[in-house]
């Protein structure tokens, strides 16, 4: 009879939503257009952003090591919350992206013939791909790290998130104006039912 650890097979899995995701973005094709306007403010949010993913994978603990001390029960819960968030997350990356298309870029622009993405992913928050990261940081903490430095990390990922959000929503209300408006007043930014 084979024994299957709970453990072994969180971190299996959190590793191969890392690879997806990261291929989700990888493997798309470039689109051919050209920028309306560009907000380069938001590059300081990216670099914040991928610093809350540096603080996770460099501090990490032993493989196989619990995220907090506790029962064994309560470890399982988070290897189970682990999955469900990667899995999820990818998920909700690639329908994000799928939805965007050509509009999807690494910093805050609007493209020539730009759409205010309403439908999908973004019916329920206005920056599903952020909410996606958000969900691997926390997968990618259970699974590797210390609840401190998660901590730490979801504190410089939101700081880095909502400084992107606001270039990106300047440059759509500019565009969109009312509907805009009223796309952001139904919608939530990052989770549904907070924020």
């Amino acid at each position: 009879m084979i024994k299957v650890n709970l453990t072994s097979v969180a971190l299996v899995v959190v590793l191969a939503c890392w690879f997806v995701f990261v291929l989700t973005f990888l493997l798309r094709r470039p689109p051919v257009t050209s920028d309306r306007r560009r907000d380069p403010s938001s590059i300081f949010g990216v670099v914040l952003q991928g610093l809350s993913f540096l603080i996770v994978w460099a501090v990490r603990h032993p493989i196989f090591l619990s995220f907090v001390p506790l029962s064994k029960a309560i470890t399982a819960l988070l290897e189970i919350v682990a999955v469900v968030s990667a899995i999820a997350s990818v998920l909700l990356v690639i329908a994000s992206v799928r939805t965007l298309g050509k509009e999807w870029s690494l910093t805050a622009r609007v493209v020539t013939g730009h759409k205010l993405a309403t439908k999908g992913p973004y019916n329920f928050v206005r920056h599903p791909i952020y909410t996606a990261m958000l969900g691997m940081l926390l997968a990618n903490g259970i699974a590797f790290s210390y609840w401190p430095v998660l901590l730490v990390a979801i504190a410089v990922y939101l700081g880095g998130t909502l400084i992107r959000i606001r270039s990106e929503e300047r440059l759509l209300r500019e565009t969109f104006r009312a509907e805009f408006e009223a796309y952001a007043e139904r919608v939530p930014a990052l989770l549904p039912g907070l924020y």
